[in-house]
């Protein structure tokens, strides 16, 4: 991150695409971690952690938003340092205290994420101080209903999760139900603009600076999702794709195959978009377009992560 300036006490862990990036906080008095990974990952995020405080406590515990990839290492954390406090965003609060994974499109997704306990709410509008500074709290409804970012306005510092990338945002998950979301994306887009942060800490991939053109980057690949809704639903599926091989590394085709078809998701964009489409020949397709942009790897009845 050369170059990069932020604020003090702040290490980020870029972790890929299966786990989200983690940003550590140390502080004079107290520690705090946004966002834990995915569950296959948790260990590592538990050892990047430990390092980082030098064995010392781990006292807050922050989910940007509550998808799989970023609160999938929780459980594994709040084991490891029993006094954690944990705050997620108000809104799946009641179905993480029951522990609905359905509700939680945990199991919709075809993801894992193992039941975690919470300890108050992020909630908008209001501050939090991490590493002795106050950040901000700001609802980023779109890619999740729930989602929020975190700005602290002296260094124009935004957490952005997947409300932006460098290279886009992530995928708008209520769309793939039939809600509609893409207005919530372009508003959180006109929220980070009023914002105007200096540098970002996105969800996935590196911290970057903000520039006029990633904005509009976003902005330009979501108008092209409003004018084709079955453009956003393929890239969905691909990015779930994906996500599993990340998960897996391999799978027989017809493992791959059968996840698909009893898969709440696929089935949604498969019935909306494809539906004349047998799955198996539909997923013959996707495979094959993953091959092609070096996602994938085919070899006989195998599928690789690539």
């Amino acid at each position: 991150m050369t170059g990069i300036q932020l604020p003090n006490g702040i290490q980020v862990f870029e972790r890929g695409w299966l786990s989200s990036n983690n940003i550590l906080f140390i502080g004079a008095q107290s520690s705090a971690l946004v966002d834990s990974g995915y569950s296959t990952h948790a260990e590592l995020t538990t050892g990047l952690v430990s390092a980082a405080l030098q064995q010392g406590p781990l006292d807050l515990l922050l989910n940007t938003h509550l998808h799989s990839d970023h609160c999938g290492g929780n459980a594994v954390l709040q084991g490891n340092y029993p006094e954690l406090q944990t705050l997620i965003p108000p809104g799946h609060a009641s179905l993480v205290s029951s522990w609905d994974p359905v509700a939680l499109n945990y199991v919709p997704s075809g993801q894992h994420c193992p039941r975690f306990k919470f300890d108050g709410l992020l909630l908008p509008g209001t501050e939090i101080q991490l590493a002795d500074t106050a950040w901000q709290i700001h609802a980023a409804p779109g890619h999740d209903p729930h989602s929020v970012i975190l700005f602290e306005p002296q260094s124009q510092t935004l957490i952005s999760a997947d409300a932006l990338w460098e290279k886009g945002f992530g995928v708008v998950f209520p769309e793939l139900e039939g809600d509609a979301a893409f207005d919530e994306v372009a508003a959180t887009f006109d929220l980070i603009e009023r914002l105007d942060p200096c540098w970002v800490i996105p969800g996935h991939g590196p911290v970057f600076r903000y520039r006029a053109e990633v904005l509009a980057y976003a902005r330009a690949r979501l108008n092209a999702f409003v004018k084709s809704p079955d453009r956003h639903a393929h890239h969905a599926v691909k990015v779930l794709l994906k996500f599993k091989l990340l998960d897996q590394q391999q799978l027989p085709f017809a493992d791959f195959v059968d996840w698909v078809a009893n898969t709440r998701y696929f089935q949604l964009i498969h019935q909306r978009f494809v539906p004349s489409v047998p799955i198996d020949r539909w997923m013959e397709q996707l495979t094959q377009e993953l091959v092609r942009s070096a996602a994938a790897r085919r070899a006989g009845d195998m599928v690789y992560n690539a």
